[in-house]
């Protein structure tokens, strides 16, 4: 149709039309004068939108399926982050709980051995300083740490401080082959200097070539003169072999470390020395051997068979 003035004067008539139908329909209500021409409309258009609701109605039920399966997705896919969140979170309490443990040990040991210590954690193994043993630890010269100070931890002795900086220091273990400590038997006092092996015992040679020495027997650090770098009383480790004595002035004997030097984690360092040599207190309560069950067994009378009498019959 062209866009003329009768044209546009009749969308106007139509449109005004169209409003006074909706007035008269919505005053009316079922009553209505055109409610019957709406019902026959009903009639005649309602199949066609059946049909055409039929045909749509999968196409909606598919869009719906599939943004319910995003939902769902989604709403797997938040599950999926809580449990691995949880997970992370009970294996952070497992850790918690570990590191709970040895700081606990930690303090049992530097109170049975009054020693003063700032506790740290092993942050870095010592990849920076070459082929030696060394652990870095979280704290330095702004905690108090200073050059040649004691390392220990819940089991026994870590180390000593080579290096110090401003938040972290370098502890040279005891199992590098360039640390040496004065060590001292349980109740024979014999005196030694223990070196690193790497991951093989100690290796401790004793000032006295006759002392008696066997396995199982402890060691503890004699201290270093002004208790740098060693404190005295720190549990070494145990003898696990001993030299033949050849008659030398001295004895070799090799010592398991108490420390695993390969899962260090919370660590002290020793701060303020002992007022007192604590001398073997700080040493693991030896454990109690399980009692010895024995069995006696009674002979029966010779020539009796099993399960006879041994007596006269009884009426002799």
């Amino acid at each position: 149709m062209r866009d003329t003035r009768e044209s546009r004067l009749l969308l106007v008539l139509l449109v005004a039309i169209a409003f006074a139908l909706i007035t008269v329909d919505i005053r009316g209500g079922e009553e209505s004068p055109v409610d019957g021409a709406r019902r026959a409309a009903a009639t005649v258009f309602g199949p066609v939108e059946d049909s055409v609701a039929s045909a749509v109605n999968p196409v909606g039920n598919a869009i719906a399926a599939v943004r319910d399966s995003g939902d769902r997705h989604n709403r797997v896919a938040d599950l999926e982050r809580e449990n691995a969140a949880l997970k992370a979170k009970l294996g952070s309490d497992d850790r918690n709980r570990s590191r709970v443990r040895e700081l606990d040990n930690l303090l049992k040991k530097a109170g049975a051995g009054q020693f003063g210590i700032k506790a740290a954690e092993v942050i870095a193994i010592g990849a920076a300083q070459g082929f030696s043993w060394t652990v870095t630890i979280d704290a330095g010269a702004r905690d108090g740490i200073k050059r040649d100070m004691t390392v220990i931890n819940g089991d026994g002795l870590v180390g000593r401080v080579t290096t110090v900086g401003p938040g972290t220091s370098t502890v040279l273990l005891a199992s590098d082959p360039d640390f040496t400590v004065g060590t001292r038997m349980e109740r024979s006092d014999e005196l030694g200097f223990a070196t690193g092996q790497g991951d093989r015992p100690l290796s401790v040679q004793l000032l006295n070539g006759k002392a008696k020495v066997k396995p199982g027997d402890r060691l503890v650090t004699f201290g270093s003169r002004a208790d740098k770098p060693f404190v005295p009383g720190v549990p070494v480790g145990e003898v696990v072999r001993v030299d033949p004595s050849t008659g030398n002035l001295t004895r070799n004997i090799f010592v398991r470390p108490y420390v695993g030097f390969s899962k260090l984690d919370i660590v002290g360092v020793v701060v303020q020395a002992p007022r007192t040599d604590p001398r073997d207190t700080v040493l693991p309560p030896k454990p109690t051997p399980e009692p010895t069950v024995t069995v006696t067994v009674t002979p029966s009378p010779t020539g009796a068979p099993s399960g006879a009498p041994s007596g006269p019959p009884e009426g002799e």
